[in-house]
């Protein structure tokens, strides 16, 4: 009696045997599956990632050098009015001009391409930052030119005692923006050359850590 029962329950217990190996397979396999397709998003984020920031890291780089040859001359320009100004010299005022390739939409593009789920929160941050000093001091020099093409540019053919007051040899009151003007680029040339510099150590840290 005792064998016969044995010989039953052996089909059985090799039956729940197989049933537990495959299950463990089948749960091995599906296992796998979604560790290989983590590992190759992971791989994929990465490489996108430092797509991303390198794409950053270049520009910044052109612009930090374009950005040094441009302040040189704007620093040159200001210091020669300014101390001819001082010297009661009555230099001429020029147009005011202020060019520039920035679009706003350059690092939104790069942002809307997954930048804001891949990028480190400090590297957001500065980036934001540097964005930031970017608009205002655009902001600034648009202001500066709208007053330059309302108040100097109409004028031009003007004598120059039009600017100035020949008696005290100083910038009359509506035409002292024009070297507030030309200091103002160089100080935003050189609160860019800052953000940009901050910006482009964050990158290379974030670049250098996810490698």
């Amino acid at each position: 009696m005792s064998t016969a029962t044995a010989d039953r329950k052996t089909p059985f217990l090799s039956r729940a045997g197989r049933w537990v190996a495959e299950l463990i397979l089948i749960f091995l396999g599906v296992y796998a599956a979604f560790w290989l397709s983590n590992y190759q998003q992971h791989r994929q984020d990465a490489e996108r990632r430092d797509r991303i920031l390198a794409s950053i890291e270049q520009t910044l780089r052109e612009g930090i050098e374009s950005g040094k040859i441009n302040r040189t001359e704007q620093e040159r320009e200001a210091v020669q009015f300014r101390r001819a100004l001082d010297a009661d010299e009555m230099p001429p005022l020029r147009p005011f001009v202020f060019t520039t390739d920035y679009s706003p939409a350059d690092f939104a593009t790069l942002l809307q391409a997954g930048g804001i789920q891949l990028l480190d929160l400090q590297t957001l941050t500065a980036l934001r930052n540097d964005e930031s000093v970017i608009r205002w001091g655009l902001s600034r020099m648009a202001r500066y030119q709208k007053l330059s093409d309302e108040l100097i540019v109409p004028n031009l053919d003007q004598d120059i005692s039009f600017f100035y007051d020949p008696a005290a040899r100083k910038l009359r009151k509506q035409f002292e923006i024009y070297p507030e003007a030309l200091e103002a680029t160089v100080k935003f040339a050189n609160d860019l050359e800052r953000t940009h510099t901050q910006l482009l150590k964050r990158i290379q840290a974030e670049r250098q850590l996810h490698r």
